[in-house]
């Protein structure tokens, strides 16, 4: 079965919102878009290329999927954004019309539970997912994160979406950690057995 893999910057309060600018995610007037610039190391695009290459599809939720589509659709010769454009990509969203706005896409409407669950039965590498955090809480409340992959930057936002669910307790290993000079860490956490 393939894994599903969360890989996510955030805060020392669970918040993923915006990390990447002011004006990537503001809503519920969240005012502190592009937290993570401060605290850029060239490891953490490491860390995300090593994600990268263990994957071969990416699952997204509507917002997350505009934000990286309207970035990297257009971009042709880098190498990041091709990878990010060859690779499939599964959008959930019961509001987009269709999921041609970026290509390689596929649109996920309904049974989203059931759907990912048939995604990780398909031969394959992992699926890799980032942002989305209704798409997070939904896939964790349903115990389909397998691993979790966190660069954790030292500060607190105290509003903004957060990458666990209330209410939902999630045990998990850790399997690797490493600190930055930056003083981001980077944490992978794996599902512990039940």
């Amino acid at each position: 079965m393939r894994k599903l893999i969360v890989a996510e910057f955030i805060t020392l309060d669970g918040v993923i919102q915006a990390p990447g600018g002011p004006e990537e995610d503001t809503d519920g007037g969240f005012v502190h878009g592009g937290w993570t610039w401060p605290y850029w190391h060239d490891d953490i695009g490491l860390h995300f290329s090593q994600a990268m290459a263990e994957a071969d599809a990416l699952l997204l939720g509507r917002k997350t999927w505009q934000i990286h589509g309207g970035a990297f659709e257009t971009m042709d010769g880098d190498p990041f954004a091709d990878a990010l454009n060859a690779v499939p990509k599964y959008v959930v969203s019961t509001t987009l019309p269709d999921a041609s706005a970026w290509r390689n896409s596929t649109l996920i409407r309904e049974n989203v539970v059931e759907a990912v669950r048939a995604l990780k039965q398909q031969p394959g590498k992992s699926i890799l997912m980032d942002g989305s955090s209704v798409l997070a809480h939904t896939l964790a409340q349903h115990d389909l994160i397998d691993e979790y992959r966190l660069h954790v930057y030292p500060l607190v936002l105290g509003s903004g979406k957060r990458l666990f669910p209330p209410g939902t307790r999630i045990d998990l290993h850790l399997v690797e950690s490493s600190p930055l000079p930056t003083g981001v860490v980077y944490l992978r956490y794996q599902r512990s057995a039940a």
